[in-house]
């Protein structure tokens, strides 16, 4: 009866050697695919960011549809791209802003009118010329009907 017993008890660490074995492949297998996902996940943001910062990259094709866009004095340049993007002028407020700093732009203040199909370069084209704002052409056409 003891070499029964023996017998089953090696059976048994035996069968527990192998689950422990194939629970620990499975393990490694599902953590190298996540890393896998996450590496190819980070490599596709970074081109995609990369492609937004250096790119010609638009919300629409043109001829897109024209928003009005307010920017009030002081305003930060993280808040405007933020706002850019809730207006769906810019893709990404992230990569609009980086832009905004390696380029050292100065935003005006003003309403501007900007089109979904813009570029980057072109949005700050606009925003950065307070004579392309609204509220300059109101300001020159007053000028000019005052006798």
């Amino acid at each position: 009866m003891s070499k029964h017993r023996t017998g089953s008890s090696k059976a048994i660490r035996v069968l527990l050697n192998l689950a422990v074995g194939v629970l620990t492949v499975g393990i490694a297998v599902i953590f190298y695919a996540v890393v896998a996902y996450g590496i190819k996940e980070a490599g596709t943001y970074s081109y995609d960011f990369a492609y937004q910062l250096f790119g010609d990259v638009s919300v629409e094709a043109a001829p897109g549809h024209d928003v009005k866009v307010t920017i009030m004095k002081g305003e930060s340049s993280m808040n405007i791209a933020s706002k850019l993007e809730d207006a769906k002028i810019i893709t990404n407020r992230y990569s609009f802003y980086a832009k905004l700093k390696l380029k050292e732009y100065e935003i005006m203040p003003g309403t501007f009118v900007l089109n979904t199909s813009m570029s980057y370069d072109e949005v700050l084209a606009v925003i950065t010329d307070y004579s392309q704002s609204i509220d300059a052409e109101i300001t020159v056409e007053d000028t000019e009907q005052t006798p």
